[in-house]
Order: structure tokens, then sequence, then C-alpha cells
């Protein structure tokens, strides 16, 4: 698929806590680092467990919820022109930029185990920041709240991760009913991640959405999460980078 000049590729993750979905995000970015030197890429860690930040080596200083909160108590009804001339200021001043690209992290809410309106403010920094990026790879939360609140509404490209599990790919297919109803993506995909028989993964197919690639359990990968090490640390045959450039040359990324 060909994208109009100026269109941002919009590229989300989803699907069940602890399939290395965070992983698979941070890969996708240095590839697109990599191949796409000269483009505008804006990762974003949707997941309050702020995994993305690290896996991509970058230290937060400012992030969304931060500016949300800073930005609702000045906010009145007569400000709106202002407070988003504002918003957009602040959200460029909070991103990190490094090794070619800018990275903004959700945060954590002020209150425990409720993430509706930073994840409603999420949805509007979005569209807010789309088109001043040629790419945006967004690290969702885990699970089918972002999707089901359409936080990933507009996404173009949505990226479903999974394990060999049958929980994994539960998770998947309902990730991929719910958004068939509530986001406008133009690919969707499925990535089998941290497959112990990547032999056993031959479906051509999970839940209606195309396998893109199988990414066999991969030793050096593991060695970098338990070190505190960057995807960029990883050499160009480590599995996560072949399976994330493989999947990437399938939807056409």
């Amino acid at each position: 698929m060909r994208f109009m000049s100026g269109q941002a590729r919009i590229i989300a993750l989803a699907g069940k806590g602890g399939v290395g979905k965070t992983s698979v995000s941070a890969a996708i970015v240095r590839l697109l680092t990599q191949q796409r030197p000269d483009a505008r890429i804006l990762a974003i860690d949707a997941d309050p467990a702020v995994g993305l930040a690290t896996a991509l080596g970058v230290d937060v200083r400012e992030t969304l919820d931060d500016i949300r909160k800073s930005m609702a108590s000045s906010a009145t009804k007569t400000q709106t022109d202002e407070l988003l001339s504002e918003a957009r200021f602040r959200l460029f001043d909070a991103m990190c930029e490094t090794r070619g690209f800018a990275f903004l992290a959700i945060g954590r809410p002020e209150t425990a185990g409720c993430y509706c309106t930073v994840n409603s403010y999420l949805k509007e920094v979005i569209s807010l920041l789309a088109g001043d990026f040629d790419y945006v790879v967004i690290d969702g939360e885990a699970g089918i709240e972002q999707i089901n609140r359409r936080v990933m509404e507009k996404v173009t490209h949505l990226l479903l991760v999974t394990d060999q599990s049958r929980k994994g790919y539960q998770v998947v297919g309902t990730i991929k009913k719910v958004a068939d109803e509530l986001v406008m993506y133009e690919k969707c995909g499925v990535i089998v991640n941290r497959a112990t028989r990547p032999d056993l993964a031959a479906d051509p197919e999970i839940s209606g959405a195309p396998v893109l690639a199988v990414i066999g359990a991969d030793a050096q990968q593991a060695k970098n999460d338990v070190q505190g090490r960057s995807v960029f640390d990883l050499p160009e045959d480590s599995n996560v980078i072949k399976g994330a450039r493989e999947a990437l040359s399938k939807i056409n990324l």
C-alpha cells in the first residue's frame, strides 16, 4: 500500500502481557531508524509499565501524564486555543530525542488502577502529533483496554504479539475482534514471539490475521534484558531483530 506524502504510518503493538511485545516494539523502532535514516520517527510508550524506555535506552524526563496534570490545573473554557498551542509545545519539549527517533512515555496516573483519563489524553496526543512524524510506533498497554477505549482508533498498522500459549492466541483473537469494530487500521498481522517450538507455529493465520513472523526464543535478548541494555546493543542476527524485519517487510514498511 502506498501512503500519501505527509501521512504518518502509525504502528501499534498489542497483546497479552509477558509475550515480549515491548522487545518487538523496540526492534521495530531500531529497524526504522536504520532503514529510514531521514524519516521522522516517534516512539510512544503507552504501557504504564514503562518498559520501552529501557528497551530503547532512553531516560524519561517528563511523561504525558505529567503534562496532562499540569495543563489541567490551568485550564479554563476561554483558553482552548492557547491550551492547544501550549500542549503542543510541552509535548515536544518533553520528548527525548536520540539515535534518530523521538520518545514520549504515557507515565502512571495519580489514581491506582485507573488509566481512563490519561488514555483519553493519549488518544488526543496521537492525533495531534501524527502529522509531525513519518512513523509513530506505539507500544500499547497489555490486554484490550486501549483498543476498547478507542485510544488506537486511527492506527494504520495493528500488530498483535503473542507467544505460543493458548491464552496468548485467545487474547489476540479478542483484540482482533474488537479492533475490527473500533480501529480504522489498514493492515493487521500477528507476530508469534518467544516461540519455544517455531516448527509448531505453521498456521498462516491466527484469528483471521496473517502471521507475519515467528520469532524463536532468543538467549541474546534475554541476556540483554537482564543486563538492562537497549535493543541497539543486539547483533543484527538476533532473533527479535530478524523477526521484526520480516514482519515489517510483509506489511510494506
